[in-house]
């Protein structure tokens, strides 16, 4: 096991390093050379930096919970700063803490920016942020595997089809994530494509959609959406980032066979049907384009929005629908559809059971044979505690630095659930670069919190204040 972790962080350095020598070609091939010299040392770094995890030959040891935990948030910390040379060592005189904030941003599929006009950027940085962003998304989908033993067994099986999740395992997994995460983004930009995208947007914005990312390659979304039509298909592309990663792979190649691979699924298409159909019915003005596109953007937590937007009253419901987020298989944040549903009908079953003591009510979920135990709803319920103190600490720190309490709260569950900014949210015209530094060095620690995952903060916890 201790083989595949070093093997995990050497292939993203060396991802990272192809991604660089990318922006390179693509900088000399399009004649962008302002800024080509800054993805050499990136390139570097990483290209090393992979070949020595990758071929050292490490002490072989089986890796603890507790290491493998550290190794993901090592990941988050580790590849961001590979990630802000650019920025840092380009044209535009970034200082290296904005430099770090935005490629923390990226790599968390964030989307907090400091840049006030992206239009105005190199195309190659440009491409650069949307990159950081794709290689984010793929790094959370490996750190599920990679700590898969932390969450419920129902996730577990549902890869593996019952089978231990040995090494060989994780590479099968691994692969499987990788060409499934690549071939959707492929179909993206060629959807994009079809409804009239340049191809610059199009291949920024597939590599932003999948990752559940905020960048964008405009500054405003209403030239390239001008109808309904591609409002509409656009907001259905979003929704890639809702539901599982394996969704399409279940549905071509097992059929239906085996009800436990959609179950999730199938609770997320319902949740969607049911607030869109309650949103247009009573909040749209009969616009159902945009009332879709927002609820595609709040649910995946991409947070895209259009200046046409809907009534502001609605910013607290599009942050419900942020912090619930969706599948716990993709590349979105958010405390997980799945999660709260069995609590609540893990709650709703243990109250009809002392109205109608005779009736058996205990957590069998209803369309399917799954077991739900006391081990799983305590740490489903624990995620939902960590998150509300989460929520709290970073309120009452970005009060304390200087921002007003509405924008603090609305700005932590951005933060902690990696959404971007946007009039969805009441927070359109809220500008990063004029944070502090305390300010930016919160919301950075915060972003990483959100994107590794609750309970791994318990672990590390656990790790030095439990010894036993």
């Amino acid at each position: 096991m201790s083989r595949y972790s070093y093997l995990f962080i050497g292939c993203f350095f060396l991802l990272i390093s192809f991604l660089s020598f990318i922006n390179i070609i693509y900088s000399y091939y399009f004649n962008f050379y302002l800024n080509v010299n800054s993805y050499l040392p990136p390139l570097v770094i990483s290209f090393f930096g992979g070949i020595f995890f990758i071929f050292f030959k490490f002490k072989n040891k089986k890796l603890s919970i507790f290491d493998k935990v550290f190794f993901v948030i090592s990941g988050y910390i580790i590849f961001p700063i590979i990630i802000a040379l650019p920025y840092y060592f380009s044209i535009y005189d970034i200082s290296f803490i904005d430099s770090f904030f935005e490629s923390i941003s990226g790599f968390t599929s964030t989307g907090f920016t400091t840049f006030d006009n992206v239009q105005y950027l190199d195309p190659s940085l440009i491409l650069w942020r949307s990159t950081s962003q794709w290689v984010g998304g793929l790094y959370f989908l490996f750190s599920i595997i990679l700590l898969i033993n932390i969450f419920d067994n129902n996730l577990k099986k549902s890869l593996t089809n019952f089978l231990s999740f040995d090494t060989s395992e994780f590479f099968k997994q691994s692969l499987k994530v990788f060409f499934i995460y690549l071939l959707l983004t492929i179909i993206i930009f060629f959807i994009l494509k079809f409804i009239n995208f340049r191809n610059f947007d199009a291949l920024n914005f597939s590599l932003s959609i999948i990752s559940s990312g905020g960048f964008k390659s405009v500054n405003n979304l209403d030239y390239i959406l001008n109808n309904d039509f591609k409002i509409i298909v656009f907001s259905f592309l979003l929704l890639i980032s809702f539901f599982s990663i394996f969704l399409i792979y279940n549905l071509i190649f097992h059929r239906f066979k085996y009800l436990n691979y959609f179950t999730e699924d199938f609770y997320l298409l319902v949740y969607l049907i049911s607030i869109t159909f309650f949103l247009f019915v009573f909040f749209s003005n009969n616009n159902f384009s945009l009332i879709l596109f927002s609820i595609s953007s709040s649910v995946s937590n991409i947070g895209f929005y259009l200046s046409d937007n809907l009534n502001n009253n609605l910013s607290t419901i599009f942050l419900i629908l942020v912090i619930i987020g969706g599948s716990f298989f993709s590349t979105s944040s958010g405390i997980r559809f799945f999660k709260i549903f069995t609590l609540f009908r893990f709650a709703l079953n243990n109250l009809l059971s002392h109205t109608k003591p005779k009736q058996i009510l205990l957590s069998k979920v209803k369309f399917d044979e799954t077991q739900i135990n006391y081990e799983v709803i305590n740490k489903y319920f624990l995620s939902i505690i960590i998150f509300i103190i989460s929520l709290s600490i970073i309120s009452a720190l970005l009060t304390l630095s200087g921002l007003e309490f509405d924008q603090s709260v609305k700005l932590g569950i951005l933060t902690i659930m990696n959404t971007v900014n946007s009039s969805l949210y009441g927070l359109e015209n809220f500008e990063f670069q004029n944070l502090n530094i305390i300010s930016k060095f919160i919301l950075i620690n915060f972003m990483i919190i959100g994107r590794v995952e609750f309970l791994t903060i318990i672990i590390l916890f656990k790790k030095y204040l439990f010894k036993n």
